[in-house]
């Protein structure tokens, strides 16, 4: 396992706790992708965007932060908050897989998007996180459904409903992917 050093000196361990509740909970993602995407913000505009309780906004900031993923970016009140990119890789037995902020994005749609609750249920978040990698080159146009379908060993049918659930997370992530 490697991990880059974040800008707050939190401990990796800690971070990746922090990293596999991100994968665990579609809002908890949700939250810091959000704040990835918009910040710095504040709480406040956080529970008025998200539409999640106030209390739950402030523990998953403070867990966030705590970790070391969320820093204030301004230190009165009300503070705001800024989200440092997850860029995690993982190798066991010979693979890596490399937990991003679209893999992030993609799990905080889970609750939205009964396509990618699916596909998790089915394949884990290993297949979305290679799901994910063919949706940019689906977007590129340099690959199919098809393609996809059999690289992924799926049908063409569950290949197309995944790439194009996935297709506003690779096109807003694209740049980062590149």
């Amino acid at each position: 396992m490697a991990h880059s050093p974040s800008r707050s000196g939190r401990p990796p361990i800690q971070q990746l706790q922090t990293v596999a509740d991100l994968l665990d909970s579609p809002a908890l993602a949700r939250l810091y992708a959000h704040i990835l995407q918009y910040g710095p913000i504040t709480v406040s505009e956080i529970v008025d965007t998200l539409d999640i309780p106030q209390g739950t906004a402030y523990d998953y900031v403070q867990n966030l932060e705590t970790a070391g993923l969320v820093e204030k970016s301004r230190e009165q009140r009300p503070y705001e908050y800024d989200a440092e990119a997850i860029a995690l890789t993982l190798s066991t037995d010979g693979e890596t897989q490399t937990i991003t902020p679209a893999l992030i994005a993609a799990v905080a749609r889970r609750d939205e998007d009964e396509d990618i609750d699916v596909y998790i249920e089915r394949h884990g978040l290993d297949g979305l996180a290679a799901a994910l990698e063919y949706a940019y080159e689906y977007i590129d146009g340099t690959v199919n459904h098809r393609i996809a379908a059999r690289e992924l060993d799926l049908s063409p049918l569950e290949a197309e409903i995944i790439l194009q659930a996935l297709e506003p997370v690779a096109a807003e992530y694209a740049d980062a992917a590149a």
